[in-house]
């Protein structure tokens, strides 16, 4: 941390956004002591906390923006099958995010990101265990194993010298590859299309739904108003507190996913956030997984959620209003309809689509904005579950302290 003192600790701080990213910020601003108010203007874990799998996965945390990005082509992104998905009537802004985002679909920006990530990544884990406390009512789950399985031995490679890359982040990841045999053997689940896997060790899981839904209830037990149904259209700043609807507060933090740029645009943050929108459903399965399937090449992660089995993927670069589209869920469905032994993928439930906040550098914006009192916690693009207890902490020391952590140098957004 640099080491410049808070002249006026706040004693009460609002919330915006009741997700996991807002929830995580709100337990650790009032584990230092701080009154907290958290609004929404839905409900606890209405947007992209509710349906997605589940994994806190830090080891494959990684940049959406990637060189195989763009070896994937514009063409093959206008098919509704595709997992990267851009509807051919794009506007104006997003032709803009999009020219930004390929034009860090380089390895070595992709480096770079990767970088600034890594001790985002090593604190991810450390930052449950220390939310996971009797209160919380709760608990995450070891993917013992998280198999990423593959139908072509050849294509597993690439994920291995994604590895390899990672590691020269500084960010340890420890795997064993596997036959599909001894796949099939830790997870009946799997068909006999899988010939090849990886086991990847030390990552975890959970229910995003129970959890978040859990953390809303211990941070309300800890003393917080959370005002749900509350939509917050602008934050003011001046002098030593901000408003919100003509009531101050010592600090305010903006936590509102892929609509982060309606509140923190006026406040000088001109990163370009763009709802990348994922879809999931869930089926009943005769062979449920203990824990997180990944289908790389696919692009489709498979969990257990209550007794079934969700299944989860693509990036869909559209409106955050924009209806589910029945075309993104059937393309899950036929990607893994060979995959998996057992899975009734025509009895569907729970369909569903959220969008997640992704940057164009493909790192979070967290930190203080033109205001010394208002600060955002946002675009963590796929990884909102995995990185918001960690960053939640981090910004929470910053608030009060008014030192920025080592950690969120890399993420400030007004960068």
């Amino acid at each position: 941390m640099n080491h410049r003192s808070h002249p006026d600790p706040p004693e009460r701080v609002a919330v915006i956004g009741a997700g996991m990213v807002g929830l995580s910020t709100a337990w650790f601003i009032q584990g230092l002591g701080v009154e907290t108010v958290v609004y929404d203007h839905h409900d606890v874990g209405s947007g992209s906390s509710w349906g997605n799998a589940g994994w806190l996965t830090p080891t494959i945390a990684t940049p959406l923006p990637e060189p195989a990005v763009l070896r994937y082509g514009m063409r093959a992104m206008v098919n509704p099958s595709s997992p990267v998905y851009v509807p051919a009537s794009a506007n104006p802004k997003l032709l803009q995010f999009l020219l930004q985002f390929a034009s860090n679909c380089t390895q070595a920006r992709w480096e770079r990101a990767m970088s600034a990530l890594a001790p985002l990544n090593e604190g991810a884990l450390r930052a449950f265990e220390e939310m996971e406390a009797p209160e919380l009512g709760v608990r995450t789950q070891a993917a013992d194993p998280l198999l990423a399985a593959y139908r072509d031995e050849g294509v597993r490679d690439v994920l291995i010298e994604e590895f390899r890359h990672i590691g020269k982040s500084g960010q340890r990841v420890r795997y064993d590859l596997l036959s599909g045999d001894e796949a099939r053997s830790m997870e009946p689940a799997l068909s006999r299309e899988i010939v090849a896997a990886i086991r990847i060790d030390g990552q975890r899981f959970l229910n995003p739904a129970a959890f978040v839904n859990g953390l809303a209830e211990a941070v309300k037990r800890r003393g917080a108003h959370i005002r749900t149904r509350s939509r917050v259209r602008a934050v003011e700043g001046g002098g030593h507190g901000a408003w919100i609807d003509g009531e101050r507060f010592d600090a305010v933090v903006i936590a509102t996913g892929a609509r982060l740029k309606e509140l923190a645009r006026p406040l000088g943050v001109k990163r370009l956030v763009q709802a990348g929108r994922g879809y999931s459903f869930t089926v009943a399965a005769d062979h449920l997984p203990k824990g997180p399937i990944y289908f790389p090449a696919e692009r489709v992660a498979c969990s257990p959620v209550n007794g079934r089995l969700r299944l989860a993927g693509m990036m869909e670069f559209r409106p955050v209003d924009a209806p589910l589209d029945k075309r993104r869920i059937e393309a899950i469905k036929n990607a893994a309809a060979p995959l998996l032994m057992g899975a009734n993928l025509e009895d569907r439930q729970h369909e569903w689509v959220g969008s997640r906040p992704c940057t164009t550098d493909g790192l979070p914006l967290v930190g203080r904005t033109r205001h010394p009192r208002v600060f955002v916690a946002g675009g963590h693009g796929m990884w909102g579950i995995t990185l918001g207890p960690v960053t939640g902490k981090l910004l929470a020391q910053q608030i009060v302290t008014g030192r920025t952590p080592a950690a969120l140098r890399a993420v400030d957004p007004l960068r």
